[in-house]
């Protein structure tokens, strides 16, 4: 027996755009004259699970550079850290990622 056509289902998939990924935003924390650089370290590592090399260095780099992208991913994730951040007493925004 042969499958029956079904034209206005198939017009109906063929029309379906495909959806576009999640756009990818960066939680971004910034240098401040009040937390010392081990203070951001710990943080870092307590609070993203980063290893102390990578702490160190997205430490560094808020302070040599005034900040560091430390997350991506979902905006609402990304909110959600930059309300810890504040909460750590760390200056941090979201934004959306350039890439």
């Amino acid at each position: 027996m042969a499958p029956l056509a079904t034209p206005d289902l198939d017009i109906e998939r063929d029309q379906q755009t495909t959806p576009e990924p999640p756009s990818s935003w960066q939680t971004v924390v910034w240098n401040d004259p009040v937390n010392l650089m081990s203070y951001v370290s710990h943080v870092f590592r307590t609070y993203f699970g980063f290893d102390t090399p990578t702490a160190h260095r997205l430490m560094l780099a808020v302070h040599h550079d005034g900040h560091a992208v430390v997350a991506r991913g979902p905006r609402e994730v990304m909110e959600a850290h930059v309300q810890a951040m504040h909460d750590f007493g760390l200056w941090a925004t979201v934004r959306k990622d350039p890439s």
